[in-house]
């Protein structure tokens, strides 16, 4: 037997939630699967001092906004977990958990959707995946000692369960950066490979930046108004944290410090890593990224005559000097390597002609060239929110509408 449901949410992250928030209102069966448990990824891929780099109030899931009394501070993992799970019980969301879909495909009626304990039928699926579902580790990371101990940054959890001696993390967006701090804060020799991510100022002109940014529309500027359009959804988010009340991540401070700093990551050969020599220009670019959003909010305070304290610029206090560009990990002590280089797409499952030559859902505002079928959390889906606690509740509503109007119209389809 397959039962049919009239609606499929593959996922039961906050994407998922926000559009079964959407369909309960407007009284459409559905059926939420979760591969594993509710706030999964929360709870099991973030380091134990993890936190949020965007203040609480943001978190603004429909129906349910930020309910504790910081909405300037940064949850950690714990509350955001919570968060997540309290949001699930106050909606009733209809979560079928441990129940990973494994193939998605056209069916006699509407699409078909397996699972390891059952096979069901919609009219039409909400793919509420996300985008991040296979951690991405190059492959000279095989030619690597064993006596060196590989992770990715999804399984790390703190410096004490690392051995001992130094390490080395690789990459240097959110994740990367915020572990190397962690690492480095705990008293650890760190080594940083550092990539092309932006950064950002947590304070400026006496508001957190992100406040100054949501009063400029940033989270809501649509992707086709964005200068790079389509290609922003590729570009690495900027890098800031929110531990301790939140400050900014300088990596030239961290250097002043004692951590060491390096290039792209290119090769291993003859028992060394090999580096590209580009560590100025990426810290320069990082800076002016840094620069540019303080230009920014310059801008719109001096059109908007708001009242503010003085800005400042970031001047850089550190040069790398003559770039390193081998370095012999076992000689140096370096005794594990945190892998934070974001994840891969894996999309095999869903059997569908959706997809454009990249291998990413072909869609417009979360509404896919098949009808019926439809993306929801992905980043920049339709704004900079989109991926967002802030954002994807919209998307959701938006999405939530086009499915009521499809499956009007395939039941005035079937009568006729």
């Amino acid at each position: 037997m397959v039962q049919h449901v009239r609606v499929a949410v593959i996922g039961g992250g906050q994407a998922g939630l926000s559009i079964s928030y959407h369909l309960s209102a407007r009284a459409i069966e559905h059926i939420v699967f979760e591969k594993r448990r509710i706030a999964h990824a929360w709870r099991t891929q973030r380091w134990d001092s993890f936190c949020l780099v965007t203040p609480n109030w943001q978190c603004k899931l429909p129906g349910y906004d930020y309910q504790g009394n910081d909405p300037d501070g940064f949850m950690v993992r714990d509350e955001i977990v919570a968060y997540v799970e309290d949001y699930a019980a106050r909606i009733g969301a209809p979560v079928k958990q441990e129940t990973g879909v494994t193939r998605l495909i056209r069916g006699e009626r509407g699409f078909r959707i397996e699972t390891a304990q059952a096979a069901y039928s919609a009219d039409a699926v909400v793919l509420a995946v996300g985008g991040y579902h296979r951690p991405n580790i190059p492959r000279l990371a095989e030619r690597l000692p064993a006596s060196i101990q590989q992770l990715h940054s999804s399984t790390y959890h703190n410096g004490g369960e690392l051995p001992a001696g130094e390490v080395m993390v690789v990459g240097s967006g959110q994740s990367g950066c915020q572990i190397a701090e962690d690492l480095h804060l705990d008293g650890r020799k760190v080594h940083l490979v550092v990539g092309s991510a932006p950064r950002c100022p947590r304070g400026y002109r006496g508001r957190d930046a992100v406040d100054w940014l949501a009063d400029l529309g940033q989270y809501d500027l649509p992707v086709d108004q964005h200068p790079m359009r389509e290609k922003v959804r590729k570009k690495a988010n900027h890098y800031l944290t929110g531990r301790d009340g939140g400050r900014d991540i300088d990596l030239r401070a961290f250097a002043r410090q004692g951590m060491r700093l390096y290039g792209r990551l290119t090769d291993y050969a003859a028992g060394s890593l090999r580096f590209a020599d580009d560590l100025e220009g990426s810290l320069d670019a990082a800076d002016a990224s840094y620069n540019n959003i303080c230009a920014t909010i310059d801008r719109y305070i001096e059109a908007q005559g708001v009242a503010a304290p003085a800005g400042h610029r970031y001047t850089a206090a550190w040069r790398p000097g003559a770039p390193a560009r081998a370095l012999d990990p076992a000689a140096q002590g370096i005794t594990s390597i945190i892998w934070s280089t974001g994840f891969c797409a894996d999309w095999s499952w869903v059997e569908l002609p959706i997809f454009d030559g990249a291998g990413y859902p072909s869609h417009s505002r979360g509404a896919t060239s098949m009808p019926g079928i439809y993306v929801l959390g992905l980043p920049w889906l339709y704004t900079w929110g989109s991926g967002r606690f802030v954002g994807v509740g919209r998307d959701a509503g938006f999405l939530a509408e086009r499915i009521a109007e499809h499956l009007t119209a395939a039941g005035e389809l079937a009568v006729s």
